[in-house]
């Protein structure tokens, strides 16, 4: 990284390198928890949405390495408490998207590390590393000439060709809140017919990596927060993807990200089956 340490220096593809660490630092330790007996150390919006000792101790490394390369950051993790920076850069953490598939040992969980620039517009993601943590597969992006390039294990990625809708495979998640729970399966009852099929992989961030990487067509879920995503939508950009943040049924965000050229399609058809605080369209 250039400079003595890195302070105040935003170049995104130094500040990607320092995700890619960290973020491989932080799988390390999940791992070795992996080891062992996995057990919820608490709750947090319901009974079922866990939190791990994994989850804690790896927030708690990804906090002190990034403080220690650049002091002054601010940094906002979904374990921890917010901290303001002076910097004007923001690192967005997910210690494990997909804790419940890392409480079951199902392979889908990753770490999550973004970093954010503030402009005059809020906060922008300049560069991101997704890291599925059993593979080791890394997804990492950054802003290079204001465009977002992208690699997975070193390769670009690629979103695969546009498809029709009915030839779209789609991924999805589902919210801890029972009532939302109830919309989205009458929502996802009106997509399914209309679909290839669908997927729930469990880990939003992996969803878009994998969207990236040309093993999914299209990716919709209400109910996700900015450290599910804010690498992985940047990876996403990078391979040919848009992405676009609505107000979901319930009044959550709803992430809906498809290939550029099959993205009308795919956003109306999401529409019409009522994810969205619109309604369905008529017809």
């Amino acid at each position: 990284m250039s400079g003595r340490s890195g302070v105040g220096v935003h170049e995104p593809r130094d500040l990607a390198a320092l995700a890619t660490v960290v973020a491989g630092e932080a799988a390390a330790l999940v791992r070795t928890y992996a080891e062992g007996r996995v057990e919820v150390a608490a709750t947090k919006s319901s009974e079922v949405d866990v939190v791990t000792a994994a989850d804690r101790a790896a927030e708690e490394l990804l906090r002190a390495r990034l403080r220690a390369a650049r002091p002054g950051d601010a940094i906002l993790g979904e374990e921890g408490e917010d901290e303001a920076g002076t910097t004007g850069v923001r690192w967005v953490l997910d210690p494990i998207d997909g804790t419940v598939n890392f409480l079951y040992g199902l392979p889908r969980h990753a770490v999550s590390v973004a970093a954010q620039v503030e402009g005059a517009d809020g906060w922008r993601t300049v560069a991101g590393t997704v890291l599925e943590v059993p593979s080791g597969t890394t997804w990492s992006a950054h802003l290079e000439d204001g465009h977002p390039v992208g690699t997975r294990d070193g390769s670009p990625v690629r979103v695969r060709e546009s498809q029709p809708l009915h030839l779209m495979l789609v991924a999805t998640g589902f919210s801890y809140d029972r009532d939302v729970r109830t919309r989205q399966a009458a929502s996802l009852q009106h997509l399914l017919p209309r679909v290839r099929d669908v997927r729930r992989l469990g880990s939003c961030a992996l969803d878009l990596c994998l969207l990236a990487s040309g093993h999914l067509d299209a990716y919709v879920e209400e109910g996700v927060n900015l450290w599910d995503h804010a690498a992985a939508t940047l990876v996403a950009r990078a391979a040919g993807a848009r992405w676009q943040l609505l107000t979901g049924a319930s009044g959550r965000d709803l992430l809906v990200c498809a290939p550029a050229g099959a993205f009308e399609e795919f956003l109306e058809a999401v529409t019409a089956a009522g994810y969205t605080a619109e309604g369905p369209t008529a017809g």
